[in-house]
């Protein structure tokens, strides 16, 4: 059976977590029969990573292809600087990669860093879909 938290089901798969306020502690489940490992620390990398703003631009950018760091500053409203920390934090949130050009890094996404977040973000669509019409269908048995 699938497992449930408050009432909202969830997806069977270590990368689609609930995450729940009780007794004023913030409590992680994930459904029972996947283990609560590296998965989860990696998915949360890359939730944090595309909370900002600017790190979200930058995948946006690099959607259209690989590109130096230079080439991002000018595409970008900060500092060279702060698109290279910005691009690490991405690179250890498992978003992009980077490999050698010449003397300098170039930068792209990692397929498989937004697949993860892909798969999470459906899992949480279809929970809501899978709501929305248990929620239909309880009123059209009340008429």
């Amino acid at each position: 059976s699938r497992g449930w938290s408050w009432g909202f089901p969830l997806v069977r798969s270590a990368w689609d977590t609930w995450s729940a306020m009780t007794n004023r502690k913030l409590v992680r489940t994930v459904s029972q029969d996947e283990p609560l490992g590296a998965g989860v620390a990696e998915l949360d990398a890359a939730l944090d990573a595309v909370g900002d703003r600017t790190r979200r631009q930058i995948l946006d950018v690099l959607r259209d292809g690989p590109l130096h760091v230079a080439r991002l500053a000018e595409a970008l409203p900060v500092t060279r600087p702060a698109v290279s920390q910005h691009l690490k934090v991405l690179k250890e949130a498992g978003l992009v990669v980077d490999r050698a050009d010449g003397t300098r890094r170039l930068y792209e996404l990692d397929p498989a860093g937004i697949e993860a977040l892909q798969r999470y973000t459906s899992g949480l669509w279809s929970s809501a879909l899978e709501r929305f019409a248990e929620s239909a269908g309880e009123g059209k048995e009340a008429t």
